[in-house]
């Protein structure tokens, strides 16, 4: 599997099939690595859509047990996940693409469609994160535990106080929605959504639901669709019909 680097960035990718590029964000939060595909996610999105699609997947940049590794932008955490995700679309000479994102993959989809309007034809929502009003710092103590120590360990010149200031721009500074949108640019979007919802602390149904509420273009799945795993294959039919119906001729 190749790395496409950029300064002190490297990220590592994979790729599969041919056809309209479908870039997809795997779960796992800031462990957000290409081996989610294969172990907690719902399905392989890789192994379902490469028949169509070239499909893109990458190691999330500092992702523990990944591959991808960059600075820690202490500053634009959310904007430092999409540059790396629209380089690497520079890298592979993609202009326009769907984004599918699952879990933390959710917020940076609604990031890219901010950041690259005229290239994001079109978004699927998976299990997508959100905030919980109840739960406001459910991510900065998850990735507080579960993500910096281990960043830290291997990298030195990184430091908790580091993590800590990143996590808290990341996640407390706008603690709110879906953290990278408003909900008037919501409302103002006219790209295609689908959104498939959860309904876990990290993946609160409310937040995903008001996304279809709000956004003009926007498509639902049926809930749950994850269980009994029997729905999960309606569920990638209703998926490959949305990408059918929206990526260019």
């Amino acid at each position: 599997m190749p790395d496409y680097e950029k300064g002190d960035v490297r990220i590592h990718y994979e790729e599969a099939g041919t056809g309209f590029p479908l870039l997809m964000i795997p779960g796992g939060g800031l462990n957000s690595t290409m081996s989610y595909f294969t172990g907690l996610s719902p399905f392989n999105p890789m192994e379902e859509f490469k028949d169509e699609y070239r499909c893109i997947v990458a190691d999330l940049r500092n992702a523990n047990g990944g591959q991808s590794s960059g600075p820690l932008e202490i500053d634009r955490p959310w904007d430092s996940y999409a540059d790396d995700q629209l380089g690497l679309m520079d890298h592979l000479g993609i202009k326009k693409f769907i984004v599918m994102g699952f879990c933390v993959g959710g917020p940076m989809g609604w990031n890219l469609i901010k950041r690259a309007p005229e290239r994001v034809v079109a978004a699927v929502l998976a299990q997508p994160s959100g905030s919980r009003p109840e739960m406001r710092d459910l991510f900065y103590e998850n990735n507080m535990k579960g993500w910096g120590p281990g960043l830290t360990a291997k990298r030195p010149e990184i430091t908790m106080a580091m993590v800590e200031r990143f996590l808290t721009k990341m996640y407390r500074t706008n603690p709110d929605f879906v953290f990278t949108v408003t909900r008037d640019f919501v409302r103002a979007c006219d790209k295609p959504v689908l959104v498939l919802p959860d309904d876990s602390p990290p993946h609160p149904y409310a937040a995903a639901m008001e996304t279809v509420m709000l956004a003009p273009k926007s498509e639902v799945s049926f809930f749950p669709w994850k269980e009994p795993k029997e729905r999960v294959p309606i569920a990638v039919r209703q998926i490959r019909s949305f990408l059918r119906a929206h990526r260019p001729a």
